[in-house]
């Protein structure tokens, strides 16, 4: 059973979600001031924090086997440097096919000065709203592993999600490593909160 103060968090993040959300697409210019308010409550009450996502290939093994796996992300509404951190395992858009989703891990943000071990190629600095995402497969080569060596930087925007859980076989699953602060926000209390509000309980 999750205790009451494990729902006043989840009910407090859902609201912030909510809250961000709500504004993000106002700024967008996807909703007027008049519908904020109703996106915000709709949001919380009818919307989710998680959702699974299939990902297969080797790019992010081990973190995720090769054959595939079930992972549970849990849900960005705006990916910036407070709700996204170097080191977390994030899902974003295909930055080459627009209705495809990458998974990878994110390796830099903007600030970061990427230097090049070709001494031919310059160094140079992430611009704002930029980040660098790498595969965890370091037996691959660049262009197998597709990430940001192959198409370069990607607008932090791109990012929906980070990825709290996998689940490669019934009997092969766990929480996914990522950075410290991630860690300590998707706590096993939270994410069981979650995964019950998902309907996807693991066992």
């Amino acid at each position: 059973m999750v205790s009451v103060s494990t729902w006043f968090r989840y009910l407090a993040h859902k609201f912030e979600y909510s809250v961000a959300l709500g504004w993000k697409s106002y700024k967008r210019g996807q909703i007027t001031d008049n519908e904020v308010s109703d996106v915000i409550w709709k949001t919380l009450f009818q919307g989710k924090l998680t959702y699974l996502h299939w990902s297969k290939g080797e790019e992010m093994a081990p973190t995720i086997a090769a054959q595939g796996g079930t992972l549970l992300v849990r849900k960005l509404p705006a990916a910036d440097p407070t709700r996204v951190f170097v080191g977390d395992v994030v899902v974003l858009k295909d930055p080459e096919k627009s209705d495809n989703y990458l998974v990878r891990r994110l390796a830099a943000i903007e600030g970061y000065e990427m230097v090049s071990t070709d001494e031919k190629d310059e160094p140079f600095v992430l611009e704002t709203d930029q980040c660098w995402v790498l595969s965890d497969n370091e037996a691959l080569k660049a262009k197998e592993a597709n990430d940001s060596r192959t198409f370069g930087p990607v607008p932090m925007t791109d990012i929906v999600g980070r990825v709290i859980y996998s689940l490669r076989t019934a009997v092969d699953h766990g929480r996914v490593q990522n950075s410290h602060f991630s860690m300590r926000k998707d706590s096993p209390k939270k994410l069981l909160s979650q995964l019950l509000c998902c309907g996807s309980l693991v066992i």
